[in-house]
């Protein structure tokens, strides 16, 4: 899922403060898009007052009416508004939807704007729900976790063997010939615990937590990465960065190894500024899931990675984690030929290193590990991924899907339309699936769609985050299911029992 962090701007004009304040409170991740986003700024502030704008973008279906709420918590009062029906009791502040702009199809943005008094201080709201469903909310928590950080663990592994896997026409399969799929969870925590100066992982990583998630009979663990925690940028920690952080994910790769499982290593949170459509923060670093990764410092980021893991043909590589410059372009074919080609693409403000540049920084390094590449939409579109997947000269090239039940493409008909053509020609893993109803009614359906045709796919995510906030699937780091974890967990014993 999406991570995006909270980012405040602030300019000075004359005697009158522009804030510019994107607000994305953040508590739960995937890497897929949040069922909602709210921007909020503080246009302009004087002594008694100020005015302030909301810009909201639906993720989930359409909407026929809508209703924004958040708390102030600096004692400011709204006076007025405009583009919505504003009220506040307390220090709750709703904006109802006028009669001309109730409807919100999937994907559509609606902006207000308001006059409020305040005095002593103008603190920002900092959670926002649409419709009763809390926006912003796809990211790791920005405040320190309630699992502390552990030390590098001296347990001893487990003793599985995990399979070398490679290529063959629209099969993964390994060492043998025999087909494989991959079926396990990810492991969030090494995309933003670095970077807001909290550790690496969020939770514990040692032997017993990892067999927790072979208990479930999973055989695959995605793990998001941070590169500029990787690449030691002067931004993160030292005690995080660099050196530390490469070997803390060495470990965790071999303790995954160690029972069995596929560790895949996927790049979640990038460098580049992106301050348009769907922007998760405004920070240059890699505070939050950027529309394309960079070409100033994410193929060095593969080449690193490539280097370290290229004699270790059970790793596989997931580029990065949900694309979406199609918020960005201007039209659909510039998004796919940004995807692929990268460079200067319209509305990215910096270089945009291509998945075809990803391909090679990998290539480049002798590594013929497995890649996984996701498409647009936060990788929920593959409609033209055939047309303009990127070349590998060693054919071990997979296509990466994520869905939630708030995505466009969440239903059987889209699946058959989209999805089932790219299957027929390389293998595809969903490397997301989740839903945000603390319940697993949807995930029941996407994994009954991809065992029928013997495909791959990873819940969201084992990390114990309240699943109203995003699709957790434990309570507990020994496994202890949410009542969404409850289907994953079930659904994999019961395949392998």
């Amino acid at each position: 899922m999406r991570h995006p962090p909270r980012s405040v701007l602030l300019a000075i004009t004359g005697a009158v403060a522009l804030l510019g304040t994107a607000l994305v409170p953040a508590v739960s991740a995937s890497g897929a898009t949040p069922a909602c986003t709210v921007e909020y700024s503080v246009t302009s502030q004087w002594d008694s007052g100020f005015q302030g704008a909301v810009t909201i973008t639906n993720n989930m279906a359409a909407l026929s009416s809508w209703s924004l709420s958040f708390d102030f918590a600096g004692g400011q009062q709204v006076t007025q508004g405009w583009n919505a029906e504003w009220s506040q009791s307390g220090t709750t502040v709703t904006a109802a939807n006028e009669s001309w702009n109730g409807s919100l199809p999937t994907g559509a943005s609606v902006g207000a704007g308001f006059l409020a008094s305040w005095s002593g201080s103008n603190a920002v709201p900092t959670t926002f729900k649409l419709n009763g469903t809390t926006c912003n909310v796809d990211s790791g928590p920005t405040d320190p976790p309630t699992d502390p950080p552990t030390d590098p663990p001296t347990d001893p592994p487990g003793n599985g063997t995990a399979p070398a896997l490679h290529v063959s026409g629209n099969k993964l399969v390994d060492a043998d010939g025999t087909a494989h799929r991959m079926l396990g969870v990810n492991r969030s925590g090494g995309e933003f615990m670095c970077v807001q100066g909290y550790g690496i992982w969020d939770g514990p990583v040692d032997d017993a937590a990892i067999k927790a998630i072979a208990d479930w009979q999973a055989n695959a663990v995605r793990i998001p990465l941070n590169e500029e925690c990787w690449l030691g940028l002067s931004n993160v920690k030292p005690e995080y960065a660099g050196d530390n952080y490469i070997d803390a994910v060495k470990d965790l790769v071999a303790r995954v190894e160690a029972h069995g499982m596929t560790p895949i290593l996927e790049l979640h949170w990038s460098h580049g500024q992106y301050t348009g459509n769907s922007a998760g923060c405004s920070d240059v670093h890699a505070t939050c899931q950027k529309p394309m990764p960079g070409r100033q410092y994410t193929p060095s980021f593969w080449a690193s990675v490539a280097g370290t893991f290229k004699d270790d043909p059970a790793t596989v590589f997931d580029l990065f984690n949900e694309p979406y410059p199609d918020r960005a372009t201007p039209t659909l074919t510039q998004a796919w030929e940004c995807w692929r080609d990268g460079g200067s693409c319209p509305g990215i403000g910096y270089e945009v290193a291509g998945m075809q540049d990803l391909v090679d920084a990998v290539r480049g390094t002798g590594a013929q590990n497995v890649i996984m590449a996701g498409g647009l939409a936060y990788s929920n579109d593959l409609g033209q991924w055939l047309t303009y997947r990127p070349t590998d000269p060693t054919g071990n090239l997979v296509a990466a899907y994520h869905v939630y039940n708030f995505n466009t493409c969440a239903s059987e008909s889209c699946w058959n339309s989209t999805l089932a053509p790219v299957a027929e020609q390389v293998p595809l893993v969903a490397g997301e699936i989740g839903e945000n109803t603390c319940a697993h009614g949807f995930v029941d359906q996407v994994m009954q769609w991809f065992d029928d045709r013997n495909l791959s796919y990873l819940g969201w995510t084992w990390n114990t985050w309240d699943c109203s906030a995003g699709p957790s699937l434990i309570s507990s780091f020994d496994g202890t299911p949410t009542a969404y974890g409850i289907g994953l967990r079930d659904h994999l014993r019961a395949l392998n029992p």
